[in-house]
């Protein structure tokens, strides 16, 4: 038996895409349930219905598998970003587009975010010192946004533009702690109200 054979009979027979995902989507649930220093490889593996071997040739370690809960996200988020910078849209509805997608895909994920997180610490210097600047060049390519405003003299210009990012986003990565679902406003409704505040606040005087 090949190699590949022997992983999609450890799938069952499934897409292998669809090993992975139910890795993820069960790690995150342990880690939610249990913190992820006290859910063991063995854990994971028995939930997803799958063998240790399955596991470790998608995900080299725990470790692997905490770093991609939120990676995944943060991938989806740029790429939307960069679709929305570059369209031909006016700049406020691109800023707007931008802010409110952010709140959206963040309140989606927000398990996924909020135990990223809470243990991200645990990860390794490494994969700290990856997310980190995965991060940054994220909140970088939202920045332009913001820059292009200015020089244009369409935002005020009398905040640095990391200032008006940092707050802004701080305020995305705050809402684990207050939403909640099945709420009065949906994602959207929230992501919206987010973006009209940012762009009252870059109203020139």
């Amino acid at each position: 038996m090949t190699r590949a054979t022997t992983r999609k009979a450890e799938a069952g027979g499934e897409d292998q895409a669809a090993v992975p995902r139910r890795l993820l989507s069960h790690a995150t649930k342990l880690f939610a349930k249990k913190g992820f220093d006290r859910t063991s490889v063995q854990e994971i593996v028995e939930a997803a219905g799958v063998t240790k071997g399955a596991m470790y040739h998608y995900f080299g370690s725990k470790d692997d598998l905490l770093y991609e809960i939120y990676a995944r996200v943060l991938r989806a988020q740029t790429e939307q970003l960069e679709k929305v910078v570059s369209s031909e849209a006016p700049l406020r509805e691109r800023l707007r587009s931008a802010a409110s997608d952010v709140v959206v895909s963040t309140i989606d994920n927000l398990d996924d975010n909020t135990i990223f997180m809470q243990s991200m610490h645990q990860l390794s210097v490494e994969k700290q010192k990856a997310v980190r600047a995965e991060r940054r060049k994220y909140h970088e390519r939202f920045r332009t946004l913001i820059e292009e405003g200015q020089e244009s003299g369409e935002f005020r210009a009398d905040k640095p533009a990391d200032v008006i990012v940092d707050f802004f986003f701080g305020s995305v990565h705050h809402l684990g702690s207050w939403y909640r679902r099945g709420g009065a406003l949906s994602a959207r409704q929230i992501g919206d109200h987010f973006a009209d505040l940012l762009l009252a606040a870059l109203r020139p005087e």
